[in-house]
């Protein structure tokens, strides 16, 4: 019981890899099919051979993903592009076999057009390979994204007031420092009152934290720069030194902990959570970190903490972690991606009666080095009465 307890929270990555599984199966059945496999004895081999490698690299790709890899793995370059290959070859492989089946399924009824059927079947089964390789080059395209947050009985001091939010930055092989300075300066450049950081700087120990901690430093912004902590800091064993390291370079890092920040005479007051786990008791204790009078808004990495913010009476939550889905597909006006396994709040702004949360896609990557239909963004929320 104990063991499925730990298990069950990764439910949708290890269906994933069942798939993915399957994927390589059917494909080798596939061409086990052709007569070329047929009649020569060393193909077969190699093809059976090819697919056990490709499993295994597939096994090691989404063994070494799971939170406890993080902190037992040598980091390295090597690591991360072997694991987010596999990752990316996945979800690849996946979306051709199941494109391929169905092509496999409609009746060819002109048997003198095979030359033509054959290559519209190799560009079916290329087409998701060809869409996990853009989005591999889309990845470091970040834009910025304005939004209105309307918040009810919003003081006139506060009203237009800018908030600029940057999270999920992961800067990892995956992300550069250089791509993450550029994020910087587009921020600085939206001339926010107030900064926002909302955890996962980094993705594993042995990344560079202090680089992205020199990167965040350089935000500018009236009223500074507050943030939270994420699952990767957790991962990284790095929550203590991301919190005093930042506080050296002026970055506040609020671990169950509010600051209350005045603009003319009105309040704002901002709490910070530490990441919040799946499975526990949400937000003890947060409703403490309240200011009665003043316009509360609560920093968590965690989306998923949203009903019990309401709750509690938090105007406004604003968070990171789904990475937009990371990987979204929309199939008739519907998303598809993980991380609706996860949470309802994917991306974008939710209401529930007068609270209201704002989840941003981030910046970085984690697992697969590739963004596809949920691209990077900084993220400028402006506060506005209803």
């Amino acid at each position: 019981m104990g063991t499925f307890r730990r298990i069950w929270p990764f439910l949708p990555e290890v269906g994933v890899l069942i798939l993915a599984v399957w994927a390589q199966l059917q494909f080798r059945w596939w061409l086990l099919e052709s007569a070329a496999a047929r009649r020569t004895p060393w193909l077969r081999r190699a093809l059976n051979l090819g697919a056990v490698l490709v499993i295994a690299w597939l096994l090691f790709g989404f063994l070494s993903s799971f939170p406890a890899a993080y902190t037992r793995l040598p980091n390295s370059w090597a690591l991360y592009w072997v694991r987010g290959g596999a990752l990316a070859w996945a979800v690849a492989s996946i979306g051709a076999c199941i494109l391929l089946r169905f092509w496999r399924s409609v009746p060819k009824f002109n048997t003198e057009r095979r030359g033509f059927l054959r290559a519209t079947g190799n560009l079916v089964v290329a087409a998701p390979f060809a869409t996990v390789g853009f989005g591999i080059i889309q990845r470091d395209n970040i834009r910025v994204r304005e939004i209105d947050i309307p918040i009810p009985n919003l003081p006139k001091d506060l009203q237009g007031l800018r908030l600029v939010q940057l999270s999920d930055i992961h800067l990892s092989p995956f992300l550069s420092e250089k791509d993450l300075a550029r994020a910087i300066e587009m921020a600085n450049d939206l001339r926010a009152h107030l900064a926002l950081v909302t955890g996962d700087l980094i993705t594993a120990q042995g990344d560079p934290l202090d680089a992205c901690l020199r990167q965040l430093a350089r935000l500018r912004a009236d009223a500074g720069v507050l943030g939270c902590l994420g699952n990767h800091e957790i991962y990284a064993r790095a929550e203590a030194e991301t919190t005093w390291k930042g506080a050296r370079l002026g970055l506040t890092f609020l671990r169950q902990q509010a600051r209350l920040l005045r603009f003319g005479d009105a309040a704002l007051n901002v709490a910070g959570v530490d990441y919040q786990r799946r499975g526990r008791r949400y937000l003890v204790g947060a409703e403490k970190l309240l200011s009665p009078g003043a316009v509360n808004v609560l920093l968590s990495h965690n989306p998923d903490v949203f009903d019990v913010a309401a709750r509690q009476g938090y105007d406004l939550t604003i968070a990171g972690h789904t990475h937009g889905g990371q990987v979204t597909v929309e199939i008739l006006h519907q998303t598809l991606n993980v991380a609706r396994f996860y949470t309802p709040y994917v991306y974008g702004l939710y209401r529930k009666g007068p609270s209201a949360i704002w989840v941003t896609r981030g910046i970085g990557t984690v697992g697969m080095p590739a963004r596809i239909g949920a691209p990077p963004e900084v993220a400028l929320l402006r506060l506005c009465a209803t």
